[in-house]
């Protein structure tokens, strides 16, 4: 079996509205695209439709896994998503679609250079459409604790598209503790602290007004999660063997 160039991760959690949509331009895209590829839906903990969507698409595209994970987290479904996934380069991709699927092709030029390429709305050259300042202002606010108490210099860490080389993902998801929301931070301080090269891609992204993001809850969820992962690292779990 050939190995896809490419893996394209969608975890999905009560998405049966907007996964369809989802499906439909992620195909559309890569039906053009001179490589091959895989997507794996990774659904997990839904209480509507979502799987029986996800299992109709998968009748019709031979390139399309829908699995289901049985535990709560995004983070969970991605670290399934990417142990599973057997492409050479590896997208978790969130199922609001909020960054245009065209813009993956801006992600494999930084991986030439990048063992991690991650989307930032603001790095030089990134657009956002439609986003309410209040919305603005929080993620500002939740990026700035992320800097100044783990990640110094990511200026965007919590866009949920991110790209990695299949070494990397492989290395790094095995090390993963964390399964909810704060999960991409530890992955990429474990990246950080095992010398993985990042990059930040600047992207157009537009605001979806049903998203699950809620500031002030996350945020501080986020600091007690910082907190453990610095726990975590001074116990040595990042550690290799």
């Amino acid at each position: 079996m050939n190995v896809p160039f490419l893996s394209i991760i969608i975890p999905a959690h009560n998405e049966e509205k907007r996964l369809p949509g989802t499906l439909e331009q992620v195909f559309a895209f890569l039906e053009k695209q001179p490589y091959n590829s895989e997507v794996l839906v990774i659904e997990n903990g839904s209480n509507d439709r979502t799987y029986e969507i996800a299992r109709e698409f998968e009748k019709q595209h031979n390139n399309l896994r829908v699995i289901h994970e049985d535990g709560r987290g995004k983070g969970l479904a991605i670290h399934r998503g990417m142990l599973e996934a057997r492409g050479q380069y590896r997208l978790m991709c969130d199922a609001d679609l909020s960054m245009p699927v065209e813009e993956i092709s801006k992600f494999i030029p930084a991986l030439e250079q990048a063992d991690i390429a991650i989307a930032s709305r603001e790095a030089k050259g990134a657009v956002r459409y439609n986003e309410p300042l209040y919305r603005h202002l929080g993620g500002r606010g939740i990026n700035l604790i992320i800097r100044m108490l783990i990640l110094p210099g990511l200026q965007d860490t919590q866009c949920g598209f991110k790209f990695f080389r299949a070494e990397a993902a492989r290395d790094l998801f095995q090390k993963q503790t964390l399964w909810g929301w704060s999960f991409d931070i530890e992955l990429l301080f474990i990246a950080r602290r095992h010398g993985y090269k990042i990059a930040e891609v600047p992207i157009d992204w537009y605001y979806q007004p049903d998203s699950k993001v809620n500031a002030l809850r996350d945020a501080l969820r986020m600091i007690g999660d910082i907190f453990r992962i610095h726990i975590n690292a001074w116990r040595g779990l990042y550690d290799s063997p």
